[in-house]
């Protein structure tokens, strides 16, 4: 009989090479992230918002670099 308590589980899990730990840790984390049945259309329409406000001069992208300067601004603070 295989023992399928938890702490056997996780030394079984805790035994397998690291790219098999690190799926595994997606599927448990998925299994536990509660998804609304709308979100996926709700997120195509707010990209495709997104995109059509940066392609028609809407809104202004920021470079990267200035992004990442303004974080390391903020967390030096």
């Amino acid at each position: 009989m295989v023992d399928r308590s938890p702490a056997a589980l996780a030394e079984q899990l805790l035994a397998l090479p690291s790219g098999d730990r690190a799926r595994m840790a997606e599927l448990l984390l998925a299994s536990l992230e509660a998804v609304e049945p709308d979100a996926s259309a709700a997120w195509d329409t707010e990209i495709a918002r997104r995109a059509d406000d940066l392609k028609t001069g809407r809104v202004a992208g920021v470079p990267a670099a200035e992004v990442f300067a303004e974080i390391e601004r903020r967390l030096r603070r």
